[in-house]
This record gives structure tokens, sequence and C-alpha cells, in this order.
């Protein structure tokens, strides 16, 4: 509705008193009405009625407008609900240099014998004679290893280990050196891996700057160093001292990488400081390297690292950071194989206890932990495979209170796989209670889990 807007101008001009009064009447026409008090100055008036009609007809007209708006928007205002912007996902890989991490896998795959099939730095050296062998070695070593062994320790895992892998665990591998492998191939859904050896960490060079007799060298210290780890599942002694203390463990690592199917996104020597805190490396620091990655189909990138210490009582003593470290570590799985039986020696109880105090679970061969290490009021135990004596070199470990279990227990589950020191290619049956089969040579293994109402268990 209009409301009627009346203006009453009253001027005085000298002697001339003017009152003019206009009328808005709602439709948009004036009517104005003039007074004159003296009528000798018409033409002046006259002059100043109309200046002040057209202010008044401007005044008319903007209310008019006002009106109508009002009554517009009465009836057509809504509410207008703004829609936030949706957030970009998160890209994981976008911190890493990806040009970078072409090189890197390019290099590991090389190593590993598999061709790069894109254009890269290797092209022309895959068609070396040198590196056609190198090839045709992983190819037939490999084929064999991960039929008689990969696949089944993978499909033994999806079905024992499932529980422990959907939880992402951090992996800790003591005594384990560059054996990414099995690390992989039994905990394939490992936040992070953990590796500690007595080896050194090594460098991988720029092999396009290596002459070829360079690179041929380059070549066959790695399959020296894995000779006896392909048709075996743990590196002999002697090997690791002679190959892997003189190049390190970082070409192997890089091998393992490539050969299950990981990408490679970044590389970095890394130390461990007095508070624990890991480092760009410096002097008398724990050394170590990581290795940021990602796994084939997956885009949430991981981490390996692999530190070169001596667990002893004396190594820790000295680097007590490794047992901070350590003890920082989330919902642990440990994993022990081949361990030399070191922690059956007090030398090693420092390190047992930390496992022991830390771990929510503990996967082993009998070279890790004496059976006798864990409390049964604290851990549940479950075994598979066959136990038999150690290999000769470590004779004296034999435990006769776990035969018996071997001997007793029909629940006990079979391995299809060999593992650790008492490898062998050949099937063996179980000994059951009461047989009078001769003792065969076969693997075992035993997971530990803590109890769920005992004060040990970490938050998974």
């Amino acid at each position: 509705m209009t409301v009627p807007c009346l203006w009453v101008a009253v001027l005085q001009f000298l002697e001339l008193q003017l009152i003019v009064v206009t009328l808005n009447t709602g439709n948009g026409l004036l009517i104005p009405v003039l007074f004159f008090m003296k009528n000798h100055k018409f033409i002046l008036a006259l002059s100043t009625s109309v200046s002040i009609l057209v202010l008044l007809q401007s005044c008319t007209f903007r209310d008019k407008l006002a009106n109508q708006k009002a009554i517009a928007d009465s009836h057509s205002f809504k509410s207008i609900e703004i829609e936030p912007t949706p957030e970009m996902p998160r890209d994981p890989l976008a911190e890493f240099d990806m040009v970078k991490s072409d090189r890197l896998t390019d290099t590991a795959r090389f190593l590993a014998g598999m061709k790069i099939e894109h254009e890269s730095n290797f092209a022309e050296r895959q068609n070396t004679i040198n590196w056609l062998e190198h090839q045709r070695f992983f190819a037939n070593a490999w084929s064999k290893l991960e039929m008689q062994q990969l696949s089944r320790v993978r499909q033994w895992s999806a079905e024992e280990l499932d529980r422990i892998n959907t939880a992402f665990p951090s992996v800790f591998y003591p005594f384990g050196g560059a054996d990414f492998l099995y690390a992989y191939s039994l905990f394939p859904q490992g936040k992070e891996y953990i590796l500690v050896g007595l080896e050194p960490v090594g460098s991988v060079p720029d092999l396009a700057t290596l002459s070829k007799p360079q690179l041929s060298d380059r070549l066959q210290k790695i399959r020296d160093s894995l000779y006896s780890l392909l048709p075996l599942s743990s590196f002999p002694i002697n090997h690791m001292k002679v190959d892997l203390q003189e190049q390190g463990v970082l070409p192997i690592l890089y091998v393992f990488m490539a050969r299950t199917n990981n990408r490679i996104l970044d590389v970095q020597y890394v130390g461990l400081d007095k508070q624990a805190n890991i480092q760009t490396f410096r002097e008398g620091m724990i050394p170590g390297v990581k290795i940021a990655f990602v796994s084939e189909r997956e885009i949430e990138p991981r981490t390996l690292y692999y530190f070169s210490a001596d667990l002893s009582n004396d190594g820790l003593q000295q680097h007590p950071e490794l047992i901070n470290f350590i003890s920082q570590l989330e919902n642990l799985v440990t994993y022990l194989k081949a361990a030399s039986y070191l922690m059956y020696s007090e030398r090693f109880s420092k390190i047992k206890d930390l496992l022991l105090s830390q771990s929510n679970y503990l996967l082993q061969d009998d070279s890790g932990m004496p059976l006798k290490s864990f409390d049964s009021s604290q851990w549940d135990l479950t075994f598979y495979g066959n136990y038999t004596r150690p290999i000769s070199l470590f004779s004296n470990r034999y435990q006769p209170e776990l035969q018996q279990i071997y001997l007793t227990d029909d629940s006990i589950k079979p391995l299809n796989f060999n593992i650790g020191y008492q490898f062998k290619s050949n099937e063996c049956k179980i000994l059951r209670r009461k047989t009078t089969e001769p003792a065969c040579t076969s693997s075992n293994l035993m997971l530990a889990k803590v109890r769920k109402d005992d004060s040990l268990v970490r938050s998974e």
C-alpha cells in the first residue's frame, strides 16, 4: 500500500511569501496548491514553484519505487542456503617428488632383474649381456621361490594372521637384517616396518654413471648376496658377513621393494638422536635409512626403517635411545626368524624383556626366544609346523619341553612351507605322539598373543 506524502514548503524570498503544498495522490499525480501572499512578484514565485515541484516529484518517484520493492520482497523473499564448498580430497602422495620416485623405482627394478617398459635411463643398459644374465638368474630363482615359498606364505598369512594385518600394525623385526621380503609377505598391511641388524646401511650409486665393468660387479654382488636366500628362507650367516658387510643392506632392500611390486617414493639416510627422534643422519647417531613406499593399487604411503645397531645388553646400554624408540611404537607386532638363538643368552636379556613388554603379538620360529620366556598367564600360544632339533651350529639350543608339545598336541596345524634354519624343500609330516617315525627336517612357527585382560596389552 502506498502512503501519500505531503510536502509543505514555506519559502520567503525578500518580500515574497509563498506557501507551496503538493499532494501525492498515490498514483504518481502531483497536485500543487500555491498560496501567494503578494501578487506583485508572480513571475518570481512561479519560477520558484516549478523548481520545488521538480524536487517534490523526484521524492515522490523514489517513494513509489521503495514501496513497490517492499511489496515485491514481501512476496518473493526466500532464505537462501549457501552450500559449503566441498573440500578437495587429500592427495597422500602430493608431498613426494614423483620424478625422483620414478628414478628410485626404476633403479630398484633394474637391480631386481625386472624389465623397465617405459623410457628411462636404463633402457639401453637392459640390452647388455651382463643385465640379461642378471635377468635370467632372477627369472629362474624367483619363480621357484614364489611357487615353493612366497605364495604359500601369503596364503598362510591370510588365514592365520588376518586379524593382525587388518589392524595395520607396526612390524618390528630385530635381527632381521635386510629381510624385508618375509616381513612384508607375512604382514602385507603393516603401517611401518622396522628392521634392525648389524650390517651397515650401505648405498646405491647412480647406476647411469657406472662403467660396464663396475655395473657388472654390482649386479654380481647382488646375486651373491641373494643366492642362498632364494632357494632357502634365511641368509646363511657367513654369506651375510662377507657380502652385506661390504655393500650394505640398501641394494637388497631395493630388490625386495621391486619384487614385492612396491613403488619407492623416497629414500633418506636417517639416524636416531639421543631423544629417540628420527632425524637426518649426523655423526654419533644410530645410522639408518628411511624408505617411503606405496603398494601396488594403493595411494597411502608406508614406511620401512632399517637401523644398523647392536641389540646386545652392551649395545643397548651404549644407545638407550633405541629402547626408547621401540617403546614408542604403537600396535606392535614382533617377528623373529633365524635369530641365531641370541635371546637364549643372558647377554640379550634386555631386548628380550623389551619385546615381551611391548608386543601385542609375537611370531617366531624356535630361534627367537625359548618357550620358558612366555608366562602362560599372560600369553596365549599357538603352534604350527614341526619341531626338531636345531641345526648342528645351534645344537645346544634344543628344547625338550617344546618337543613334548609337538609330540602330544594333535591340534597343531601343519605348515606347507619351510622357514628359518630348518629349511628343506621336501614336505615333512608332523610327528604325532606315540609315533615311531624318525625325526625329519622341517620348520616351526609359534604365534604368541598377549591376553586381553593383561596389563601388557597396548591399545590396538
